[in-house]
C-alpha cells in the first residue's frame, strides 16, 4: 500500500457533511489537509475535533473564485446538496458547480494534482432505466426546480472529461447515491434526517405521496471507503463510477423503521410529492466492485441507529 504521509490533499466542502468525515479521514491516513469552505451550509462543529491537529488547515473561501493553494490532490465536494439548501439560491448553485470545476480543474492542471469529482446520482434525473448503470444518460429536466443541482453537476462531469480528454488531467468522477450518517444537517429536508427529527420530536412523519417511491441508502463510513479506494486506483480509471447502496427500500419502509428505532409516538402523514422527485433511484454497482473490490457492508438498521445517536445529541443541545 501506498504512503500517503508526504501527500498535501485540498478538500472543498471540507466542512459539510461528507467533507468533514473526508478530512477526518484523510488526517488519519497521514496527509496534510486543507479543508476550504464558505460555510453556506458547512458547519464549523463538524470539523472543530479536528482543529488542534497540526496537519489541519481551514480556510474560508468560496471556490466560484479561483484559488492558488499547492496541493497534491483535490477532492472537490463544493455544492449544497440537499433540495432545500440547492433550491434556495439556485444561481448560486448552478455556479459553484461550473464555475467551482472550471476553477478547481485549472488548479489541478496547474499544479499536476489528481483530482476527485464529487458528482451525484441526479444526474440521471428520473430514470426510465433500473437500476442505473454509468452508461445510462439519465432523463432530466433542464428547465425544473432541481435543474441547478442535476445540470450543474452533469455540466461538471463534462468539464471534467474534457479536461482529462484535452490535457490528460488524472480525473476521478463518483456519482453519489442517497448518504446518511452522523454530521447531517438536521435541517437540510433530506428524507433521513427529516424523518429522525421529526420522530425525535414527536411531530408527524411527513411523506410525500403515497411513500412508495424507492431510495437506497449508503451509510457515510462506506462511501468514504469508496472515495479513498478510487483515488487510488490508476490513472487511466477516471470513472464515472456510481457509489451507493443497492439495497432498495420504500420511503414507507424508512419510516416504519424510524418510528420502530426511535421509540416515537409521531405519525405518518402524507403530502403532495414534490415537483419532479424521482419514484425510484437505485445505483448498479458492479463497477466499483470490479475496480476496487468496494460494496457497502453496514445494514441500514445499524447505521440509522448510529445516525439517530447522534441527532439524539443535535436535540439535547436544543
Amino acid at each position: 500500500m501506498k504512503n500517503y504521509r508526504s501527500k498535501r490533499v485540498l478538500v472543498t466542502g471540507g466542512a459539510g457533511f461528507l467533507g468533514s468525515h473526508l478530512c477526518e479521514r484523510l488526517l488519519g491516513a497521514g496527509h496534510d489537509v486543507l479543508c476550504v469552505d464558505n460555510f453556506y451550509t458547512g458547519a464549523k462543529e463538524n470539523i472543530a475535533h479536528l482543529m488542534g491537529d497540526p496537519r489541519f488547515e481551514v480556510m474560508r473561501h468560496d471556490v466560484t473564485f479561483p484559488l492558488y493553494v499547492e496541493v497534491d490532490e483535490i477532492y472537490n465536494l463544493a455544492c449544497p446538496a440537499s433540495p432545500v439548501h440547492y433550491q434556495n439560491d439556485p444561481v448560486s448553485t448552478t455556479k459553484t458547480s461550473v464555475h467551482g470545476a472550471i476553477n478547481l480543474l485549472g488548479l489541478a492542471k496547474r499544479v499536476g494534482a489528481r483530482i476527485f469529482q464529487a458528482s451525484t446520482s441526479e444526474v440521471y434525473g428520473d430514470p426510465q432505466v433500473h437500476p442505473q448503470k454509468e452508461d445510462y444518460w439519465g432523463h432530466v429536466n433542464p428547465v425544473g426546480i432541481r435543474s441547478c443541482y442535476d445540470e450543474g453537476k452533469r455540466c461538471a462531469e463534462t468539464l471534467f472529461f474534457d479536461y482529462r480528454r484535452q490535457c490528460d488531467l488524472s480525473i476521478k468522477v463518483v456519482r453519489i447515491f442517497n448518504t446518511y450518517g452522523p454530521r447531517m444537517h438536521p435541517n437540510d429536508g433530506r428524507v433521513v434526517s427529516n424523518f429522525i427529527m421529526q420522530a425525535l420530536l414527536d411531530q408527524p412523519i411527513t411523506i410525500y405521496g403515497d411513500g412508495s417511491q424507492t431510495r437506497s441508502f449508503c451509510f457515510v463510513d462506506d462511501l468514504i471507503d469508496g472515495f479513498l479506494a478510487f483515488m487510488d486506483t490508476p490513472h487511466e480509471i477516471s470513472g464515472p463510477m456510481n457509489m451507493g447502496n443497492p439495497g432498495e427500500f420504500t420511503i414507507l419502509e424508512l419510516a416504519e423503521l424510524v418510528l420502530e428505532l426511535t421509540g416515537s409516538k409521531s405519525q405518518l402523514v402524507n403530502e403532495p410529492l414534490p415537483h419532479d422527485d424521482p419514484t425510484q433511484r437505485c445505483p448498479d454497482i458492479t463497477f466499483a466492485k470490479e475496480e476496487l473490490g468496494w460494496e457497502p457492508q453496514i445494514k441500514l438498521r445499524q447505521g440509522l441507529e448510529a445516525t439517530i445517536e447522534y441527532f439524539e445529541e443535535v436535540v439535547r443541545r436544543g
